[in-house]
C-alpha cells in the first residue's frame, strides 16, 4: 500500500490513471497530453507498474497500458476503516456534547431567576 499512496502523489501519475479510465492506451497516447519527454513519462509508468496500478501488453513495439483498480480497492478500504473510525469518534463527541448542553439548559432552568 506504501507503493500505491507514493504513487497516487504525484499529479501527473493520477492524470494518468484517469486517462486510463478511459480505456487501455500505448505509451505515446498516454504521453501525448503530458508536457514531457518520453524518458520522464517512463518513468512515471514505472512507479505506477512497480505499485501495481497499472499493467502492460507488448504488441510488437507497441505497450498498451491498462489500469488495475486492485491496488486503488485496498486503498480505499484502508481509508475507509479510519473514515468510520472517526465517524463514530465524532458521532460519540456529538453526543456528549449534546448532553453536556442539556444538562446545562436544565440546570439554567432550575435556578431561581
Amino acid at each position: 500500500m506504501d507503493r500505491t499512496f507514493a504513487a497516487l502523489a504525484d499529479p501527473t501519475r493520477r492524470r494518468m490513471l484517469e486517462q486510463l479510465t478511459r480505456g487501455d492506451l500505448c505509451v505515446t497516447d498516454l504521453a501525448k497530453p503530458h508536457e514531457m519527454s518520453l524518458p520522464a513519462v517512463s518513468k512515471h509508468l514505472g512507479v505506477l507498474e512497480k505499485a501495481g496500478l497499472i499493467g502492460r501488453e507488448r504488441f510488437g513495439r507497441v505497450h498498451s497500458l491498462h489500469l488495475n483498480a486492485e491496488p486503488m480497492k485496498q486503498a480505499q478500504a484502508w481509508i475507509e476503516s479510519y473514515r468510520r473510525h472517526w465517524e463514530e469518534s465524532f458521532d460519540r463527541l456529538d453526543d456528549y456534547l449534546n448532553q453536556l448542553q442539556s444538562e446545562h439548559e436544565q440546570h439554567d432552568r432550575s435556578e431561581p431567576g
